[in-house]
């Protein structure tokens, strides 16, 4: 295999970061190699049991673990408000700022050699993407913009609420409506990825009866 198939560039990240960055389509001690010998920014991800010596020998180190909810037609729980609905017709600039700086659990965010700045900006971009595509569902309550959910086909890939409603116990009602929506359109499952410390969220979709089946444990470096 070319050593140069073992890394990928992450253009998105790039455009957010001003500076190269990649990402290990797998975890060996080639790739890590080549990874060293590159100006950039790196992720690989790792199932959580995988022996990490050599990434510490190679100076990676931890940011965050991801699980995978999912969850099929028969077995998600629906649970419906007259007050809580759905659109994609909403404020674009609205749904932005909600975006902006929500998402503190991200590996990014916790990343202590990346600025917060471009993190927050890493997601905003993201979102404009989703948007321009279509893909965006904005969350009402009593007529009231309250966040939103992206998805790419159907994966929930990302989702925030303002400041204001979180915690309240809507989430639930949202979301088990963007999902039945997209269990429509002929898949067999929804599924997101969420970092194990938003226990908010992972008890969110534990409440719909979401099944977690796959961890990952996500390692970062920075080559200067």
């Amino acid at each position: 295999m070319n050593a140069m198939s073992l890394i990928k560039r992450t253009p998105w990240d790039t455009a957010a970061f001003g500076m190269p960055t990649w990402e290990l389509t797998e975890y060996s001690e080639i790739a890590l190699q080549q990874a060293v010998q590159t100006v950039g920014h790196y992720t690989v991800k790792v199932e959580p049991l995988a022996d990490k010596r050599l990434l510490h020998e190679y100076g990676f180190y931890y940011c965050d673990t991801l699980i995978e909810p999912h969850c099929n037609a028969t077995r998600l729980r629906t649970v419906q408000h007259a007050g809580a609905t759905i659109s994609k017709e909403f404020d674009t600039e609205k749904v932005l700022a909600i975006c902006h700086g929500a998402f503190i659990h991200g590996r990014f965010h916790r990343d202590f050699n990346l600025p917060r700045a471009s993190a927050d900006l890493r997601y905003d971009n993201w979102l404009k993407q989703l948007i321009d595509a279509k893909q965006v569902y904005g969350l009402y309550w009593q007529g009231m913009l309250a966040g939103f959910i992206g998805y790419s086909d159907n994966n929930l890939v990302l989702h925030a609420l303002a400041e204001e409603y979180r915690g309240k116990g809507l989430s639930k009602y949202w979301w088990s409506t963007v999902c039945s929506e997209l269990l429509k359109n002929e898949y067999d499952n929804v599924k997101s990825s969420i970092s194990v410390t938003n226990l908010a969220v992972v008890k969110l979709y534990a409440s719909l009866d979401f099944s977690f089946t796959r961890s990952q444990d996500i390692y970062h470096h920075l080559v200067r």
